[in-house]
């Protein structure tokens, strides 16, 4: 068993957690790539090749553990396997939300909604939640994930506050439409929880791969299941788009248009993104295993993080420039509540994993 050590288990949480916030940066350089033809070699890298080359490079004996899992666990595999495609849908379904409702509304929404259901569903379904609820610190634990929720709402509207003023200097609302953008997020909320979903049913086959000495990298052989069912919905959705766009030719061959451009250049760039997206699995599972008893907090913690990274980025770059002062107030407060949260959660986890030692 891993001993507890929640300092470092959100240490490790808020690596991949800032990885993921700043994985979608080299993509501002790809050129005369459509969207589709980008997302299918990401997702290659981040729900595909590099789950599988971590299984093997630290699960001892994968073959075997594998074998195993098939035998005796193959049900857990075939849960793991289809939440992660409906998570894979959420994915889909967050892309098109950001086009009715803005980054910042769907965000909040559906990272909010994905945090609560991904960290309080676990233990529900398994009958542990209000046992779990009863150890010391617990009450800074609830804190911790109200606080973050609450974070991330103020985020959220400091974000509609920066979009609503864009449309009235720049004139007109675009695509904006909060009824469809609403319906998506909540349906990306609800099916990005999935992933946390996915991971736990593969709970028995983590626990074959500990058995067989993988101590600390355990997590990495769900990934197996857990990643490359949202590849297949990804790689689905993309080659239908890439039909109906006629933009396969891209794969082998950039199009015209201006300004340089480099088909070698866009799949290095497109691998980057993949590999830094992936870089929050593996953080994910290093963190995990070191939480304790209130290892089902870590959703919460690592969804709490990727939002508070993201809008520090947003600070450091200045995306804030130029925004009425109300909207200002609200982002510094929203990621002053973010920060707190993160401590009251780590505070929790720190004082239940000393009650047991």
């Amino acid at each position: 068993m891993i001993p507890a050590n929640p300092i470092a288990g959100g240490t490790f949480h808020g690596t991949g957690a800032m990885l993921a916030a700043n994985c979608y940066a080299p993509q501002k350089f790809i050129r005369r790539w459509s969207w589709e033809t980008f997302w299918i070699v990401q997702a290659s890298f981040c729900w595909l090749i590099l789950p599988v080359v971590g299984a093997y490079l630290t699960i001892p004996k994968l073959g075997t553990v594998l074998g195993e899992a098939i035998e005796s666990h193959r049900l857990p595999l075939l849960l793991s396997f289809g939440f992660s495609l409906a998570y894979g849908v959420g994915g889909i379904a967050f892309n098109y939300s950001i086009r009715y409702m803005g980054f910042a509304l769907t965000y909040a929404v559906a990272i909010g909604l994905s945090s609560v259901l991904g960290t309080i569903v676990p233990p529900l379904v398994r009958g542990q939640l209000i046992d779990t609820l009863t150890n010391p610190g617990a009450m800074w634990v609830i804190a911790g994930i109200g606080a973050g929720t609450l974070g991330i709402a103020c985020c959220g509207y400091a974000g509609r506050l920066k979009e609503r003023g864009l449309v009235e200097r720049e004139g007109g609302k675009g695509e904006f439409s909060l009824t469809r953008g609403l319906l998506l997020s909540l349906l990306a909320g609800v099916l990005s929880a999935f992933y946390a979903f996915a991971i736990e049913a593969a709970a028995p086959v983590i626990e074959l791969a500990a058995a067989h000495g993988a101590g600390h990298w355990q997590g990495n052989v769900a990934y197996l299941t857990a990643n490359t069912g949202a590849f297949v919905t990804s790689a689905v959705y993309a080659l239908m788009l890439a039909r109906k766009n006629r933009s396969l030719g891209e794969f082998v061959t950039l199009p015209q248009g201006k300004g340089k451009a480099s088909l070698l250049v866009n799949y290095m760039l497109a691998a980057l993104v993949g590999t830094l997206w992936y870089g929050q699995f593996f953080f994910y599972n290093l963190g995990h295993v070191r939480m304790g008893q209130y290892a089902f907090t870590s959703w919460a913690v690592h969804m709490t993080m990727l939002v508070l990274f993201s809008s520090l980025t947003g600070l450091l770059f200045r995306e804030w420039k130029g925004c009425s002062r109300r909207t200002v107030v609200w982002i510094i407060l929203g990621v002053t509540i973010l920060l707190s949260s993160v401590m009251m959660l780590t505070y929790g986890n720190y004082i239940g994993s000393e009650a047991i030692q």
